[in-house]
């Protein structure tokens, strides 16, 4: 009961903390710059808010997974890109700009597409006993709460105080960082049973959701002739969720729909990571 109350408080904290940091980095601009990126922009946000969940939805039946289990892997797969995406794109010398917009459009637009991946799950993947009851009238409220007003508080503040954000968002990134590690780790203990009883399949298919979406993602942008930085910078937004926002909103519902998102929130620094190096070589030619 402590561990679940410490969960269903330090999840909302946690995201409001890394979306109040996103909006420190954010400008009008950054959603202006569509604009600039219509195709780019266009593919990578069809990637997270269509390709992403669909590959979870595949994922979960391809493994096997348990009803609650495949519901937190949709779940997982419609939970926009993360801000540590923008760092690892910077670092491959893929598009950061195009990555930041995409972030930022995909942040706003999971107001709406997560509790409807959420709800679409749970009706296919839970039924009889399983089946749960959502009301996501307050579901989609308790996501506007911890995601864009957060994300609006922070960008008020680069607008008004723009030399104090620039002072204090390095600080918030770093205070983000510490509570992301944090949610992980104590998630991965309170749900240690469940996680030790199917990690044999969940450790498989959360990184095989994590490799297919970046490699598939990238070859799209290749084939509508993209350049490689955009390319590399919508392989990884499309690898490195916002797994935080999975797993709060899955603890509004069920303990056991936070589990993919925990242990993919282990994963994917490493492949994204491989990735971003890979990549590096390769858009600095």
């Amino acid at each position: 009961m402590a561990t679940s109350l410490i969960i269903t408080t330090l999840l909302p904290l946690s995201l409001f903390i890394i979306m109040s940091g996103l909006g420190l980095a954010l400008t009008v601009g950054d959603f202006k710059r569509v604009a600039l990126y219509p195709k780019g922009a266009t593919i990578g946000l069809i990637n997270l808010i269509l390709l992403s969940p669909l590959l979870g939805f595949l994922i979960a039946k391809l493994f096997g997974l348990t009803a609650a289990l495949a519901v937190g892997m949709v779940l997982l797969g419609a939970s926009p890109g993360g801000t540590t995406a923008n760092m690892l794109t910077h670092l491959a010398r893929g598009d950061t700009a195009l990555s930041v917009t995409m972030t930022a459009l995909s942040s706003l637009a999971a107001v709406i597409t997560t509790p409807i991946f959420l709800a679409l799950a749970s009706a296919h993947f839970l039924a009889g006993d399983e089946a749960l009851k959502l009301d996501m009238g307050p579901i989609v409220v308790k996501v506007l709460l911890i995601t864009l007003l957060p994300l609006s508080i922070g960008m008020a503040i680069r607008a008004f105080a723009p030399a104090f954000a620039l002072r204090i968002e390095p600080v918030a990134k770093k205070i983000a960082t510490v509570f992301f590690i944090g949610v992980v780790f104590v998630v991965l203990g309170s749900e240690y049973e469940e996680i030790g009883q199917h990690i044999g399949v969940i450790g498989p298919a959360v990184l095989t959701l994590n490799i297919l979406a970046m490699t598939i993602s990238y070859q799209i942008a290749r084939i509508a002739k993209l350049d490689s930085k955009q390319s590399t910078a919508i392989a990884i937004e499309l690898g490195v969720h916002n797994t935080t926002l999975a797993m709060a909103v899955g603890a509004m519902v069920a303990p056991e729909l936070i589990v993919p998102a925990a242990v993919y929130g282990v994963f994917m620094f490493f492949t994204a990571g491989v990735f971003a190096k890979i990549m590096h070589r390769k858009n600095s030619l």
